[in-house]
């Protein structure tokens, strides 16, 4: 939940006589605070869920505050774990509910500071208020549909079982150098089980057993991820899936890297220009101008992590792929030359161009200057 837009700001979006309700979401209760912007407030804990008792509570403070019966009521809380069934059930009963980026929350710079449920509640309340009266105090996610939430989980999915099939490879590789055992084939691969069967005798018996276990998961493991992939491959040849067919056009952009692209953010997305595009992936500049300081912090990385993570991998596969490209040959003009560090730094310039490049190309078909498609199979 970490794509944002710009909250609403030099616009007063509230009326008198409006009810304003902030959520402090728990894992077994939450606390909800109302409002009417006349500076007291009512505050309420139900369970975690509980959605009968969220709709009494609304009740119970719109007769406290004598609001109207066609009041509008508003409310927010916190981009977590509880995603946006909240949301969409809110605004089901014709609630006026944002989801706040947690991140963009101002809070008190002291060292030590109180921070309690109610503090937090308090304080959600009040910004609420401010962002209906017109300010601009935070960032307010983009809701997804239900359908294009649900096509996100397969290569969220994905992502996960790669880590942890890594994960088990590297801690049967750790047992076995206990023993000074280096297997020269692949984990769990096709000539795994003939080297597992020369060299098992040589330990004992428990780490025997304990390296057993690690290789039972590990192929459930890749096992999973291989029925993730079989999915994957239906997908792309599923006719409802354009933007993915559109990107993969591109010599250097496969698969994973379009379902990814497609389904966090441009399959759904939609950006005024480029800067919010790269505020939405988290390469937007962050300067540091105070007085005669004038520092560049680097990127931002408050935007689409799973976005940005793959735009720098296929900036590396871009220049291999595509060397006539012009932003190839701008990437080996101005950082191929020097160090590590350097190419480090150019290469997520380059991702951020690239994004751009692949934003215009769905949208307007702008093939990217000097880019080849890949060749037509018949």
């Amino acid at each position: 939940m970490s794509t944002t837009r710009a909250a609403l700001h030099r616009k007063d979006t509230a009326k008198p006589g409006d009810l304003h309700m902030s959520f402090e979401l728990g894992d077994k209760s939450w606390k909800l605070t109302f409002g009417d912007g006349g500076g007291t407030a009512s505050r309420h804990t139900v369970a975690a869920g509980d959605q009968a008792g969220v709709a009494d509570c609304i009740a119970r403070a719109g007769k406290r505050f004598k609001t109207s019966a066609r009041a509008q009521v508003h409310s927010c809380y916190e981009a977590g774990r509880d995603g946006w069934w909240l949301h969409r059930w809110l605004t089901g009963l014709g609630v006026d509910n944002i989801v706040v980026d947690a991140a963009s929350i101002e809070v008190n710079r002291r060292a030590r500071r109180a921070k309690t449920d109610r503090l937090d509640g308090d304080k959600l309340l009040t910004m609420l208020l401010r962002h209906h009266h017109g300010e601009r105090v935070w960032s307010v996610l983009r809701e997804p549909t239900a359908s294009q939430e649900d096509e996100r989980r397969d290569h969220r999915e994905f992502e996960r079982l790669t880590h942890e099939r890594t994960a088990h490879t590297s801690r049967i590789r750790s047992l076995l150098v206990l023993h000074n055992l280096r297997p020269s084939v692949p984990i769990g691969g096709r000539y795994w089980a003939t080297w597992w069967s020369q060299h098992s005798e040589q330990l004992g018996r428990r780490l025997r057993e304990e390296i057993e276990r690690e290789l039972t998961r590990l192929r459930l493991v890749k096992e999973q991820v291989r029925q993730i992939e079989v999915a994957r491959q239906r997908e792309l040849q599923d006719a409802r899936q354009p933007t993915v067919a559109q990107l993969m056009r591109l010599v250097g952009i496969g698969a994973r890297g379009a379902c990814v692209l497609a389904h966090e953010v441009f399959g759904w997305r939609q950006f005024a220009n480029r800067r919010e595009l790269a505020g939405c992936i988290g390469v937007a500049p962050t300067p540091y101008a105070s007085g005669n300081s004038h520092i560049e912090q680097g990127i931002s990385k408050a935007g689409n992590r799973r976005a940005r993570s793959v735009l720098v991998e296929l900036a590396w596969c871009w220049l291999r792929l595509q060397p006539e490209s012009a932003m190839t040959k701008w990437f080996n003009q101005r950082f191929a030359r020097g160090g590590a560090r350097m190419r480090r730094i150019g290469i997520v310039a380059l991702a951020r161009r690239l994004a751009i490049a692949l934003w215009r190309f769905l949208r307007d078909g702008e093939l990217p200057s000097g880019a080849r498609l890949k060749a037509i199979q018949t």
